[in-house]
């Protein structure tokens, strides 16, 4: 079992970490106002499974592939720059073309949710990090990074429900077709601005 002064210690470096704008977050807000709570869960599974793949991957050792070849992680850069630009031309398209159209944009799947946290380096620095910092010699590295694991898991549940909700709260009291409009350009223009975040990070 882990010490309460660590727990204590990852927590306080989980829940800011996690709860923080990013472009996960603005994903998960967007996923929320556009689809509603319900709609949102096969994307927020999608994207807690892969931040439980990636504990796992990370917490057994194999996190340090992405330490000795940063070329991995530029690759994986790009890609998730790409993948912003596609969701944005998915929110700004129906737009373009009217409200009716835009009701009826495909919902943001498990796929989806698992593949933007497998090409967010945040995410992946940020479960490199925990690991580094909160796995200690001496003690079974299974049960720590099964401990470790768990915990990430509970923050990652309790941190991104409210983006979830907030962003139904927020913006799903604006239907309007003009609203709809607005808020395809508003959702399209938050992910542009994110790929630029990215690419320029």
């Amino acid at each position: 079992m882990l010490a309460w002064e660590l727990w204590a210690a990852f927590f306080g470096y989980a829940i800011p970490m996690v709860i923080s704008p990013g472009p996960g977050n603005t994903l998960l807000a967007t996923a929320g106002g556009r689809f509603g709570i319900r709609g949102s869960v096969p994307f927020w599974l999608g994207f807690e499974a892969a931040n439980l793949v990636l504990c796992l991957i990370y917490g057994l050792g194999l996190g340090r592939v992405l330490h000795d070849y940063p070329a991995i992680e530029q690759a994986l850069k790009w890609v998730g720059v790409l993948y912003l630009l596609y969701l944005a031309k998915g929110f700004l398209m129906p737009s373009a073309k009217g409200a009716a159209e835009a009701r009826d944009t495909s919902r943001l799947g498990f796929g989806a949710g698992f593949f933007c946290v497998t090409v967010n380096p945040k995410i992946h620095s940020m479960i490199v990090v925990m690991f580094a910092q909160f796995l200690k010699p001496g003690a079974s590295m299974a049960t720590q990074a099964a401990l470790l694991t768990a915990g990430f898991m509970l923050v990652g549940v309790t941190c991104h429900f409210p983006w979830i909700a907030g962003g139904k709260v927020v913006l799903q009291r604006f239907r309007s077709p003009r609203a709809l409009r607005i808020q395809g350009w508003i959702f399209g223009l938050c992910m542009l601005a994110v790929a630029a975040y990215v690419a320029l990070t």
